[in-house]
Parts: C-alpha cells; sequence; structure tokens
C-alpha cells in the first residue's frame, strides 16, 4: 500500500510539474509576436523550387513545450483551396524546434499554387509558391544577402514581397548574424538581439532564426515568393572556413560543435533539401542554369594573413575544395542552358579595394584569397569557351558590376560578368561615414579597378536580374531608409549584358 501511494504521489507530481510548466512556458521572442496569427506567429515559407516539387515550411508555437503536435498541410492551385492538390499530416516536437518541413512532389511544371497549415485549431496564413518553368522566355530573379537585426528593418524584403512578377528569391548568404548585442548594429533603433549573448549552442542559434523570422519583411517576402538560398559565413560565425572562423574562439567550446549545431538550426528553419552537400543546380530549361555554391562549409581553407603570406598562392589554397570544384566544372560544361548564373558568396573578380578599405589592400576573405584556385576556374571556362556566365555575388553590402577579368591592368580580356547585390541592412560605407567621403571613396575604387563598371557602397536594397533569350538585364532597388519599418524604394542603377558579350552596358 505503501508502494502504491508513493507511486501514485509521484505521478500525482509530475504530473503537476508538467502543468505548471505547460501554463509557464513562454518564449524570450513572445513580446514580438502578432497574437492574431497563433499559434504560426512565423507565418509560412517555400524553397528549392523544382519543375515538380517545392519545399514547404512553418514553425508552430505551442503552449506546451514538451507537446508532440500533429500539423496537416494542403497545397492548391487556387487560393481558396477548392482544388486541394496534395495533403497529409505530419508531426513535430521540440526535437525539431516545433519546425516543419514538407517536399512536396509530383506538381506540375510552371505552376503557381498555394498553401497553408492547421493544427490546435488554427489555419495558417496562405502562402504563395511557383514550380520551376520547363522553358520559359524570360526569368525575374530578386538578389539579396546580408540581413542583419540590429543595423536595421528588412524593408528590402518586404519591396519584393510586392513583386508578382518575380519568379524566385536567391539568397546568398548571411541570413542571420551570430553576435551578441551592440557588437555590430546600431541599437538606438531599439533592435536588440535575442539572446543578447553571441549564439554557440543550438537553443542560441534556434532563437536568433526565430527572432528574424519575426521581421515583418522577412515575413512577407517568405509567403509571396519561394527562396532558393546558400549560407555564408554569419550563419556559424565571422570569416568562417572548414575548421575554424575569425569569430570563434577558444573559449566558446568546440568548433566543430558549433558549426554542426548552426547546421542543424540553418535546416530546421530555412526551406531547403538536407544533404551532405549544399552545393547544387536548379534548370530553367534552356534559358538558364543556376548553380549554387558552397564557399564556407565544403572545401574553404583558412583565409590568408597578408599580401606577404607565403601560402597565398599555393596551389593547395582551397575556397570549394577538390569535389566541388569538379561539380561546378561538370555543370558548367554539362550546361546546355544559355545563361549559366553562379550563386556565389564572395566576389569572384580581382579586385583592388585599398580606395575603400585603407588597412585591406586585397580581401582574403573573398576569391583574391584563393587565387590558384580562381585560375583553375578562370581556365577552364577560357578552355572550355563557356560563355554567358554571370556571377551573382553577397557579402560586400554594397552594389558592384563588373566586367570578370584577373591580372587588371588598363586593357583586360574579361571572360564573365560579376553583379553584387546591396546588403538588406546590414552595414555598408555610410553608416560610419559622411555621404560625400563614401562617393569620393567610390570613384577612386573605379578609378583604380577599369573593369568596375558601377559601384554604390551607401545603399541597401536588392539586385532585380531578368534574363531573356538576348540579354540578361541588372537593376539594383534601394530603399531609403532600413532605421523605421516603412520606406519607400527608389531605382539606382540599371545596366545589361547581351547575349554572346561580356562588355556591361547602361
Amino acid at each position: 500500500m505503501i508502494k502504491y501511494f508513493i507511486l501514485i504521489s509521484s505521478l500525482f507530481a509530475l504530473s503537476c510539474a508538467r502543468q505548471a510548466e505547460k501554463k509557464t512556458y513562454v518564449e524570450p521572442v513572445a513580446n514580438l509576436f502578432d497574437k492574431n496569427l497563433k499559434p504560426f506567429y512565423h507565418g509560412v515559407a517555400s524553397g528549392d523550387p523544382l519543375q515538380d516539387r517545392v519545399i514547404l515550411w512553418t514553425r508552430v508555437t505551442p503552449d506546451d513545450s514538451l507537446a508532440t503536435v500533429k500539423v496537416k498541410w494542403e497545397i492548391a492551385t487556387t487560393p481558396d483551396f477548392a482544388s486541394i492538390v496534395k495533403s497529409d499530416t505530419l508531426s513535430t516536437s521540440s526535437a525539431r524546434d516545433f519546425t516543419v518541413k514538407v517536399d512536396v512532389i509530383g506538381l506540375q511544371p510552371g505552376t503557381k499554387y498555394f498553401y497553408h497549415f492547421s493544427t490546435l485549431g488554427a489555419t495558417s496564413e496562405t502562402g504563395e509558391t511557383k514550380t520551376l518553368p520547363e522553358n520559359p522566355d524570360s526569368l525575374k530573379l530578386a538578389v539579396v544577402s546580408c540581413a542583419n537585426w540590429e543595423w536595421g528593418f528588412f524593408n528590402p524584403y518586404e519591396k519584393i514581397a510586392l513583386r508578382p512578377e518575380v519568379d524566385v528569391v536567391i539568397h546568398l548568404g548571411d541570413f542571420i548574424y551570430e553576435y551578441a548585442t551592440g557588437k555590430y548594429g546600431d541599437t538606438t533603433i531599439s533592435r536588440i538581439n535575442i539572446p543578447l549573448h553571441e549564439i554557440i549552442s543550438v537553443s542560441d542559434y534556434r532563437l536568433r532564426y526565430s527572432q528574424y523570422r519575426l521581421d515583418k519583411g522577412l515575413h512577407d517576402v517568405s509567403i509571396k515568393h519561394p527562396m532558393i538560398a546558400i549560407w555564408d559565413d554569419h550563419e556559424i560565425a565571422n570569416n568562417s572556413y572548414i575548421n575554424g572562423a575569425q569569430n570563434h574562439q577558444s573559449n566558446e567550446g568546440d568548433y566543430e560543435k558549433r558549426k554542426a549545431a548552426a547546421r542543424q538550426v540553418y535546416y530546421e528553419w530555412i526551406p531547403i533539401r538536407e544533404s551532405n552537400t549544399h552545393y547544387r543546380t536548379f534548370s530553367f530549361g534552356k534559358l538558364a542554369d543556376l548553380i549554387m555554391l558552397d564557399e564556407r562549409l565544403a572545401g574553404r581553407q583558412k583565409q590568408a594573413d597578408s599580401l606577404s603570406d607565403p601560402t597565398l598562392e599555393s596551389e593547395n589554397r582551397s575556397m570549394l575544395g577538390q569535389e566541388q570544384l569538379e561539380w561546378m566544372e561538370a555543370q558548367l560544361k554539362n550546361s546546355q542552358a544559355l545563361w549559366k548564373v553562379i550563386g556565389n558568396q564572395v566576389i569572384f573578380s580581382d579586385m583592388k579595394t585599398q580606395a575603400i578599405y585603407p588597412q585591406m589592400p586585397r580581401n582574403f576573405d573573398s576569391w583574391d584569397g584563393y587565387r590558384a584556385e580562381k585560375r583553375k576556374l578562370k581556365n577552364f571556362i577560357l578552355e572550355n569557351k563557356i560563355s554567358d556566365l554571370i556571377f551573382i555575388t553577397g557579402d560586400a553590402h554594397s552594389s558592384w558590376a563588373i566586367e570578370v577579368a584577373t591580372d587588371v591592368k588598363e586593357t583586360y580580356k574579361p571572360f564573365a560578368t560579376e553583379l553584387v547585390t546591396p546588403s538588406v541592412s546590414s552595414a555598408n560605407g555610410n553608416e560610419h561615414a559622411p555621404d560625400d567621403s563614401v562617393k569620393v571613396r567610390e570613384v577612386k575604387m573605379l578609378k583604380n579597378n577599369p573593369h568596375l563598371k558601377y559601384l554604390n557602397n551607401r545603399d541597401h536594397g536588392y539586385l532585380l536580374l531578368t534574363l531573356t533569350a538576348q540579354k540578361a538585364k541588372a537593376e539594383w532597388w534601394y530603399v531609403e531608409t532600413v532605421r523605421l519599418p516603412d520606406s519607400k524604394e527608389f531605382l539606382g542603377k540599371t545596366v545589361g549584358v547581351k547575349k554572346g558579350l561580356v562588355k556591361i552596358l547602361p
């Protein structure tokens, strides 16, 4: 009888403890929730579209942190869901941070779909997505990178959400930033990182992604367009490489554990297929192939220290790693598409940067720090006569249009085009200096780099790339401010590249 009483008492205590936790469970980001969206505070998203499939994503926030939640999803060809194409029910729990991700197969190419999720007596907002077309006449890509919570509101995302003509959003990395509050940002606009400390663990990374996805701009663009994403360094730590990072110190624990935590949470919170290799290709029929590279965790070695670093010119210094380099070369050689578009995290072109960064004549975190591998790739492109090649690039927090060449002098022979997207909100030149000073440096950069045809180191926004059989058109769209949660946008610059030519035309 005594044993029975003890057992009943223990079960009762456990039940009470769980009920107490259920009542008191409040997420650290709860003050950012729109209560009308419960329990789908983080909205919905889609990504990695192919001609017959797409990833659908959401995140449920239950009252009970110990719960296993069943979530139903539906995808249809009309917004009223009168014609449901696919549906199913799956479970999520704290093991996946209550995120939900499903790869919906058996869809029709070039088709717009509507989708939503339901659980706990509620239905999410309706998301819109598209499968890739088989052979389009034109293609419109919105290209983004570098969104930092403490540097400002994600207004450029909001403007892309208002463009129904966009086929897909290409995110080139720095979806989040890992820093502690006040370390890299402007906290005077009341955008404070959660958690306050630098993120290292699984729970840290989860909180930071959770916070970022509660920004209205990211929320809205995720609902309206599918996204093809790749990580850069800040999804792990600044200037990361295979076995270390500039912003990972010995007192922050084992780097491999941190890297594994960052990778796990990225796959939880981003609508992307999970694979051993992060690099992948997307086909837009005869018009274009999009080749997304992983320039951080697949093969990158530690960055060189300076121009006098004895390893700088080493044939063994690698950005991509041999396996990815051979894969990329095969993608380029075998592509039957007119345009070959490279989703590239850091600037590929040779670039003298001293005019903007007086203490850094070359950016060794970019391809300039991996010269031998860059030469290999250049020679492969020339030897195999790969034409109509466009690098779309992030990381630089500024806008560039470049005729790609190496060993640049007054005369040079470009072999590709590089278009660099500005940051969504991360700091550029005029966060630290007046516009007039930044413009003077821009002029010096253009003078010192004759293959550089456009540079803006002042404005935040996105790159809109339109491809047709005749030409590629690049438009840099900017918002007036990221210090307020709403902003007008304006067209800053338009350039074009004709089929069969490399010359950048106004």
